[in-house]
């Protein structure tokens, strides 16, 4: 059973945000007979709008790793988690209202913007997505994400408080004490269930680093580098390995 975790921004989304030019990535994955798992710092929202428009079924990782949304009745088996929808959700992360608190109280001291001090205006210019988009990305449960910042300092004080700030490829992503790859590990182990797992995944930041090290082939679009992944210029150039 082959099974790939792909992140979304700067992976299989350019700067649009439109779900096109990656169909052709997403057919040959499903034709390959991959299991696609999205794995993401967006929102439960936005990856249900991509998940519709590329017709995926499986599972799927929310706001950095902070909670798995496993369809109902997916695997042949009792999955432990809360039930929200027709979702069993396992929370590996923190709530929302917590980390918003905690940025609150230091968003004077150091210019801090986020969604929760943010307009849709405001988070338009600095997102660059569309505007029937940005009311997705405010449906938060789990994190926050800082746009803009006046001063250093504050990753301290949110680790202070028990929380993590994870840089992305442009942002700093607010998750409590979890990453991709603990949320990764957890569907790894419940696809073992059901009989051998190869593991792929494809990112771009340093927030998919804890993710490629829990997978046996890794990918990273871009130059940044890590040692467990291969570089390329953009997924297209993984049809070839996938196909």
């Amino acid at each position: 059973m082959k099974v790939v975790f792909l992140d979304l921004d700067k992976t299989l989304l350019g700067e649009d945000y439109s779900p096109e030019p990656a169909k052709r990535f997403i057919d040959s994955l499903k034709k390959a007979g991959f299991e696609i798992i999205l794995n993401s710092s967006k929102t439960r929202a936005e990856q249900e709008y991509y998940r519709r428009a590329w017709k995926l079924r499986e599972p799927f990782v929310v706001e950095n790793g902070s909670a798995v949304f496993i369809p109902e009745g997916y695997f042949p088996f009792e999955v432990e988690g809360v039930r929200k929808g027709d979702h069993i959700v396992i929370e590996l992360g923190e709530r929302y209202e917590r980390i918003k608190a905690i940025l609150d109280e230091l968003a004077s001291k150091y210019g801090l913007k986020y969604y929760g001090n943010s307009t849709p205006e405001e988070v338009r210019a600095f997102t660059g997505l569309p505007a029937e988009l940005v009311p997705l990305a405010f449906e938060r449960e789990y994190s926050e994400t800082i746009f803009k910042w006046s001063r250093g300092g504050f990753e301290r004080e949110l680790e202070a408080n028990g929380l993590r700030a994870v840089r992305g490829s442009r942002f700093v992503n607010v998750i409590g004490d979890t990453d991709k790859g603990k949320a990764a590990l957890v569907l790894i182990r419940l696809y073992s269930r059901l009989g051998k797992v190869e593991s792929y995944a494809v990112g771009d930041g340093e927030n998919d680093f804890p993710l490629f090290e829990v997978v046996d082939r890794a990918f990273i679009v871009g130059s940044l580098r890590h040692p467990k992944a291969i570089n390329i210029g953009s997924i297209n150039d993984l049809l070839g390995v996938v196909g």
